[in-house]
């Protein structure tokens, strides 16, 4: 059966995008989103998790005993974490004590148990993969976007910090909005986090909903007009 890569497209960006439609992961995307860097590595990590467990339960889901497919299944995921956190520590070590514990509580993130068990346990490993990459994509976007814009709100900046993630390369990313900005500290703090999040969410179905209608009006622009047959005199 052949793999319909654009319907995967489409559903783990936006159809069923796991951060703004299936509401997972909340925790790490609500408290680790006040800048663009701690967004995109916490959204990079969880991206490589998902395509590395996606792809081994692919693998081996012909192995997998059943009875104790989730157990393995935590296992595989928690070895992919451990691999990234061992990894952020030699490589981005500041950054690494920046996010703290939310890079071991990637192990208990339900987008990547349920790819795993709803997707990669029943598909062949390269649409598995593809999906895990998706996913984390798709993961990854929103948690970006809120990081922005809590960033601008929060101290009027964007991109600040960056080399903490790409290095020298990245010392002068950074992009000042606000002048002389004083700073909004609601943006940075959890309830700006939630406030984010909702108008994501708000926007979103805001673009479904014209979406449909538009789609009803083109088609009933396009419905065949019926022609009634002619009356013939006796």
């Amino acid at each position: 059966m052949s793999t319909d890569y654009r319907a995967i497209t489409v559903n783990g960006l936006w159809t069923n995008n796991p951060a703004i439609v299936q509401l997972l992961g909340l925790c790490p995307l609500l408290a680790v989103t006040a800048s663009v860097v701690n967004a995109l590595s916490l959204g990079i990590a969880s991206m490589l998790v998902l395509i590395g467990s996606n792809f081994a339960v692919s693998l081996f889901r012909n192995f997998i005993p059943k009875a104790v497919r989730l157990p393995i299944y935590v296992m595989i995921i928690a070895a992919l974490v451990t691999s990234i956190e061992l990894a952020m520590q030699a490589l981005t070590y500041e950054l690494y004590l920046i996010l703290g514990i939310f890079i071991p509580l990637i192990v208990t993130n339900c987008i990547i148990m349920g790819r795993a068990e709803a997707f990669a346990a029943k598909n062949s490993v390269s649409a598995s993969f593809y999906d895990g990459f998706i996913m984390g994509l798709g993961f990854t976007i929103v948690l970006v976007l809120l990081g922005g814009i809590r960033e601008i709100l929060g101290a009027g900046t964007l991109f600040a910090d960056m080399h903490l993630l790409f290095g020298d390369v990245a010392l002068h990313w950074k992009v000042v909005v606000f002048d002389d900005y004083v700073g909004f500290l609601f943006a940075i703090l959890p309830p700006g986090a939630f406030v984010g999040l909702g108008l994501l969410i708000a926007l979103k179905n805001l673009i479904d909903q014209n979406y449909a209608k538009y789609q009803t009006k083109l088609q009933a622009k396009v419905e065949p007009v019926k022609i009634l047959p002619a009356e013939h005199p006796e």
